[in-house]
């Protein structure tokens, strides 16, 4: 057996995650500390008292690996004073940078002990065994434990479940991964190549997962994915069940209140999902569905296999079946080759669409992406022009969306103390932060809420009565 096997349980090892990106990241964190914790490794927040420090890296945004680098030079400075003070760290870089520079960062980063992908975390301990085994020999033998393969075995499979203390202590809502990866390969995007290809969890797995959950105390659920509306996972008969399918077999848990989901693909939005909508009042009005660009010329240059007529067709089926729906989206400026006219397609999308929220960005090349051999770049002037006329446009839909919540009563779920004294917080179904005043014997309930007025990003509520009531 290895040492970190063999670890007495009340060992007082502390280990500190710093997470990054998406909320499949979030997920992935906090699975990482469920791996490590039969080991004697509890999550702490203070680094400073860290045994273990792992950065779960993501890939999306400008500069990611820069960013590593700079972070574990300020984590080789820490291990200095640690060790001079009689103490150990050590580093561990995880996640989608780790699997797309996972011998660049053991290269240029000596000080890092274990470097592993978004698909090898299940082996946690036995890397950080290998890890430990080198820590007193010579540096210029030591070599990072490096882990970036993409195995066959599955991988939530081998993973513990989560400790129901755990559990309890990340709240009322928790995030649940379904799916991985991506088949799409949009041109401009990582994810194929980080994550790897599209990969659903089994029926059974997702709804033990669920139940665990919501014995815990949950009472939201957001499932994860990188695709999510492309989960196809098999249920005990062998039949494939589609998320559509799968939400409304979650829907018969016992406890279970709300259901979310995100982040979702046009092209994958089918009728059970649709309906599913039109049917399971627990399933949240909220759906984040990126469209990208309005201009059919940039969206075949991205690769995203559907046309801006289609993606507001989709729109208008969802609102059909869905009246209610609120939309948020993703949105790219600048992506090489566009001109004028293709960015007003965009903002034209945009005021047809109406949403609720949106993500934009101007766009960065990711090496390794088709995106990264295009000619015809956007000179940056003009890309940080567009997209603060892109956000403007959104922010006041965003601000008109807020407003127009104004005087109706929403179940808001509330989960925590607010800000003020005498006050509490919450979700409203559109994912908007409610603050109401109202004594800390609400939290944990859904409650309706009567929305008096707004703030820049939240709802300002009254309480008219439990919703049990």
């Amino acid at each position: 057996m290895s040492e970190i096997e063999t670890m007495p349980q009340n060992a007082s090892k502390r280990v500190f995650i710093k997470t990054y990106g998406c909320q499949m990241n979030v997920y992935d964190s906090d699975r990482m500390a469920d791996a490590l914790a039969p080991h004697g490794y509890m999550p702490t927040q203070e680094i400073g008292e860290a045994d273990l420090v792992l950065l779960n890296t993501c890939h999306i945004r400008e500069k990611a690996s820069e960013k590593v680098f700079s972070e574990l030079g300020r984590l080789k400075e820490l291990q200095g004073e640690k060790r001079a003070a009689g103490g150990d760290m050590m580093i561990g870089v995880a996640g989608c940078v780790a699997q797309a520079e996972g011998e660049e960062i053991a290269r240029r980063a000596p000080v890092v002990d274990l470097v592993f992908g978004p698909q090898a975390y299940h082996r946690l301990p036995d890397m950080l065994a290998r890890a430990q085994s080198q820590r007193h020999m010579h540096p210029a033998l030591k070599k990072a434990v490096i882990d970036t393969d993409f195995p066959e075995e599955d991988k939530f499979a081998h993973l513990p479940a989560a400790r129901k203390e755990a559990t309890i202590a990340r709240g009322l809502t928790a995030f649940l991964t379904v799916q991985e990866g991506c088949d799409k390969f949009c041109s401009f995007c990582v994810v194929p190549y980080t994550r790897g290809a599209e990969v659903s969890r089994p029926v059974s797995q997702v709804l033990d997962e669920a139940r665990r959950l919501v014995d815990a105390g949950v009472k939201e659920i957001t499932l994860l994915g990188q695709n999510v509306n492309a989960y196809h996972g098999t249920d005990s008969a062998g039949r494939d069940i589609g998320l559509g399918e799968l939400c409304y077999l979650l829907a018969e848990i016992p406890g279970l209140e709300r259901l979310r989901y995100t982040t979702s693909h046009p092209r994958d939005m089918d009728d059970g999902l649709i309906a599913a909508h039109r049917d399971l009042p627990l399933l949240m009005p909220y759906l984040h569905l990126p469209v990208q660009s309005g201009s059919d010329r940039i969206l075949k240059a991205m690769n995203r296999k559907h046309t801006a007529a289609e993606y507001l067709s989709l729109i208008e089926r969802i609102k059909a079946a869905r009246p209610d729906m609120a939309l948020s989206g993703d949105f790219i400026v600048g992506f090489p080759g566009e001109a004028d006219q293709d960015f007003e397609d965009t903002l034209t999308i945009i005021r047809e669409t109406g949403y609720a929220s949106a993500y934009s960005f101007k766009y960065s090349t990711r090496p390794g992406t088709p995106g990264a051999n295009l000619g015809d770049q956007v000179p940056e002037e003009i890309k940080t022009e567009r997209l603060y006329r892109l956000q403007e446009l959104v922010n006041q839909q965003t601000t008109a969306f807020h407003a127009s919540m104004v005087g109706k009563t929403l179940p808001v779920l509330v989960e925590r103390v607010g800000r003020m004294p005498g006050q509490v917080g919450g979700r409203s179904p559109y994912l908007q932060a409610v603050h109401l005043e109202g004594a800390t014997d609400l939290i944990g309930a859904i409650h309706q809420v009567e929305i008096i007025g707004t703030s820049t990003n939240s709802l300002v509520g009254r309480l008219v009565r439990s919703a049990a009531a």
